[in-house]
């Protein structure tokens, strides 16, 4: 088993007290929070995202009518669900590419720029990526006592196994969509169709499932 360390490219960083987003929010507002959130954690570069911005910015799916505004300003960054106001830019992204944009963006170019740097953070290593997903997902009702991982990389095949105990549950695939999976980036369910492989009960592909919306969209 070949050890890796985690190096990240510098991305976006939100400087602001929080990232809010609205109760009973949809799964878009939801992973939207949940992404920008990860942006302003801690141990990122010092770029501040919101310093001289403030406006709103409107998300749209480009293939679904699932739309979100995000309001920047006084050190508090907003997502509604819905565009209800005229916004200051506009994005429309591919919900299911990890916010890719499918078309130039308009309106305000550089604070479009900036929210979807920070839409788009790179991904961790997927060791520590899957660290993260079994530690937050531990208190779902029938996860599995074990995962194991076999992720594809360029170096050959990484295994890593995580928990202890009977029941087991394996996945396998590229590394980077490993942590896609993982870090909440990648649709669980979607990814089956872009070379994950998965090896488990069907009781245990649905705990799972809930498990990945758990981390995907912080519920």
């Amino acid at each position: 088993m070949t050890e890796s360390t985690t190096i990240e490219a510098p991305d976006v960083r939100f400087d602001a007290t929080r990232v809010a987003i609205e109760d009973d929010a949809t799964p878009l507002v939801r992973l939207i929070g949940r992404t920008l959130s990860r942006a302003s954690g801690p141990g990122r570069p010092a770029e501040d995202l919101t310093a001289g911005l403030a406006g709103t910015v409107a998300i749209r799916s480009h293939d679904t009518p699932q739309t979100a505004t995000v309001t920047l300003g006084a050190g508090v960054v907003e997502v509604t669900s819905g565009v209800f106001v005229e916004p200051d830019a506009t994005l429309v992204v591919d919900l299911h590419a990890r916010f890719a944009p499918t078309q130039e963006p308009a309106g305000d170019a550089d604070l479009a720029a900036r929210v979807l740097r920070a839409l788009r953070p790179p991904l961790p290593h997927w060791r520590d990526a899957a660290v993260r997903f079994w530690e937050m997902t531990r208190d779902i009702a029938g996860i599995p006592d074990v995962l194991l991982v076999e992720a594809a990389g360029p170096d050959g095949i990484e295994r890593g196994r995580f928990g202890e105990g009977t029941t087991t549950y394996q996945i396998a695939g590229p590394a980077d969509l490993l942590a896609g999976v993982f870090s909440g980036a990648d649709d669980f369910l979607a990814s089956l169709a872009e070379g994950l492989r998965v090896q488990g009960t069907l009781s245990q592909l649905s705990v799972m499932t809930a498990a990945s919306w758990k981390v995907r969209f912080d519920v």
